[in-house]
């Protein structure tokens, strides 16, 4: 369809809004705007600008979700996470985009007033300059001796905080002994950081949902914590951005250049595919510091938290368990991350037919996760497999020499029972990163890609061993069955 064809269509489903209609449409746009770019080389503009259109002319906060979710969802969440120039280019030029529009209308007004205080008039303007600042990203730069404070954001999500944000704090508190570190992120930062001594932790909301406004009150939220943090005056502070979505991958800037230093993280080309987004993490602070040093990844959880799992694993320990195996099956709200029919089922039948192995299946975060964990609990019941549920805080009670544990908790709290644990056993997943950097063995069934680079950046590393076992979930007809699946894990753990 033409651009001025997809016009008319709009003009005719505002009229008469209806969800699915807007849905279908939405999508239709987005991946037809993806098509054009990425295999044709045509960025149709009119696309994008109808998407903005949808997502901000309803009443109804509901409707005006639809287009938005099609822009961060479809265009924007499948350009960001290649590790590819052209995909990073054109992120940069449509986030550019969106941001123009959204300054233009009523609700923007905030938006463009902090815009033109940082001299970015124009959308070509806006994809210059940050341009600029992924191409010097690698540079040494000249930095303050002893800045009084180093402001970070966190990368916006869980397994990226661990894989990057870990390694930068250890390496600018190595650096900047004298500076107080901030860290500025969601809640779950409290989480795995909390107990880390050199840290100072800053929550701000998400910016993952709402409607086109919505997605810029982090941003402004941001601005707010950095005058407040600074007095207005930075002559003594850094703010470090690590490929932030926060930031929305660094095109909405927080303080002038000069004491912004941006980690381009997505930039592929100019680096090894086979490193691990630590490892590649660790190397541009190598250069921005002008020192070599290695950090692994790392978390720091709560005293008390770490000690209650520490007790509970002592308790199997004494009823008889003899191996404790972690494993969560969430999928980050990604369901092609998650390996359909009876895998999960048979992995975990598979693991308990050696005596004296407790299974803590962690039963996840969201309504879904819980009630397929609830499903398998029951299914494995059935098959005569010893099945007891444990809220963390009331653990006494649950202890089994064999079998398995659903387990509701906290991201804290599971992670404490993963320090407890002989392994962990996971989709690719927050936990993932977490079971590595404290020391765990770690399995990663990786579905969902089979982009090399995308495998490889995302590789879970710490100081203990990740293991992977790569499944092609994409190929039709299937290439593999749920039993080679399951041969190829338990193979990987022996």
């Amino acid at each position: 369809m033409k651009p001025l064809s997809y016009r008319e269509k709009w003009i005719e489903l505002k009229k008469k809004p209806r969800a699915e209609g807007l849905r279908r449409f939405s999508r239709q746009l987005a991946l037809s705007f993806i098509d054009h770019y990425l295999y044709n080389d045509r960025y149709e503009e009119e696309y994008i600008g109808i998407l903005c259109e949808m997502s901000t002319c309803f009443e109804n906060r509901a409707i005006d979700g639809i287009g938005t979710s099609a822009l961060f969802d479809i265009v924007l969440g499948g350009l960001c996470d290649e590790f590819e120039d052209l995909q990073t280019e054109t992120y940069n030029r449509v986030m550019g985009q969106i941001i123009s529009f959204c300054r233009r209308i009523p609700a923007g007004k905030e938006l463009n007033n902090c815009m033109l205080e940082f001299g970015l008039f124009k959308a070509d303007e806006i994809a210059r300059r940050i341009e600029k600042i992924r191409a010097e990203s690698g540079n040494y730069r000249k930095l303050p001796r002893n800045p009084r404070k180093v402001m970070v954001l966190s990368s916006g999500a869980m397994a990226a905080d661990v894989a990057v944000a870990s390694v930068v704090i250890q390496r600018l508190a190595n650096r900047f002994p004298s500076a107080e570190i901030v860290l500025i992120g969601g809640s779950y930062l409290q989480d795995l950081f909390g107990n880390n001594p050199n840290v100072r932790i800053i929550p701000v909301p998400s910016s993952g949902h709402g409607n086109l406004n919505d997605r810029f009150n982090v941003w402004h939220s941001i601005l707010g914590i950095v005058e407040k943090e600074t007095s207005g005056k930075l002559d003594s502070a850094l703010l470090f951005d690590p490929d932030s979505s926060l930031s929305h991958l660094g095109l909405l800037p927080l303080v002038d250049d000069s004491k912004y230093l941006f980690l381009n993280i997505r930039g592929a080309q100019k680096f090894p595919p086979k490193l691990s987004l630590s490892r590649l993490a660790n190397i541009l602070m190598d250069k921005i510091l002008s020192e070599s040093e290695y950090c692994h990844p790392s978390v720091w959880l709560a005293g008390n938290v770490r000690g209650e799992s520490a007790d509970f694993a002592r308790g199997l320990r004494k009823k008889g368990c003899s191996r404790i195996i972690s494993v969560n099956f969430g999928a980050g709200g990604n369901p092609r991350k998650r390996v359909d029919g009876d895998f999960e089922e048979k992995l975990i039948f598979e693991l308990l037919r050696k005596t004296g192995t407790v299974v803590l299946l962690d039963r996840g975060s969201t309504p879904d996760e819980d009630g397929r964990s609830e499903k398998l609990m029951k299914s494995l019941a059935r098959k005569k497999i010893i099945t007891k549920d444990l809220v963390f805080g009331s653990c006494k009670g649950c202890e089994l020499p064999h079998g398995v544990i659903g387990v509701r908790a906290s991201l804290g709290e599971m992670s404490s029972l993963i320090a407890e644990s002989d392994e962990f056993i996971g989709y690719d997943s927050p936990l993932l990163h977490v079971s590595a950097a404290l020391g765990i063995t770690a399995f990663a069934i990786f579905a969902g890609t089979n982009n090399p680079r995308f495998i490889r950046r995302w590789n879970a590393c710490g100081s203990g061993k990740c293991k992977l076992i790569h499944v092609d979930t994409l190929a039709c007809p299937c290439s593999f069955d749920t039993d080679d699946i399951v041969r190829r894990v338990i193979d990987a753990m022996n």
